[in-house]
C-alpha cells in the first residue's frame, strides 16, 4: 500500500465514521434545543430534564438507523480488504 493510498483510505474512514453518526448527532441537537426551549421557557433548569429525553432520543435514532450505519462501515471495510 502506497502512501497515497493510505491517505485516501484514512480519509474515506474518517467521512465514513462521521457520516454514520450524523443522524444520531442531529437527533441529539435537536432535543437539547427543544429542551432548552422548554426550560427557558418554563424557569425549570434541571439538567436531568435535558439529558433523559436526548439519551432516548439519540438511542432511539441508532437503532432505527442501525441497518444503514453497518451498511456503510461494511462497504469500507469491503474497500479495505478489497482494493479500489
Amino acid at each position: 500500500m502506497t502512501e497515497v493510498q493510505l491517505v485516501e483510505l484514512v480519509r474515506e474512514a474518517i467521512l465514513a465514521g462521521g457520516l454514520a453518526l450524523v443522524p444520531a448527532l442531529v437527533a441529539g441537537f435537536a432535543i437539547a434545543l427543544l429542551a432548552g426551549f422548554v426550560q427557558a421557557a418554563t424557569g425549570i433548569h434541571e439538567p436531568i430534564i435535558g439529558f433523559i429525553p436526548r439519551l432516548v432520543a439519540v438511542g432511539f435514532v441508532v437503532v432505527w438507523t442501525l441497518p444503514w450505519m453497518v451498511e456503510r462501515l461494511a462497504e469500507l471495510f469491503r474497500l479495505v480488504t478489497v482494493g479500489p
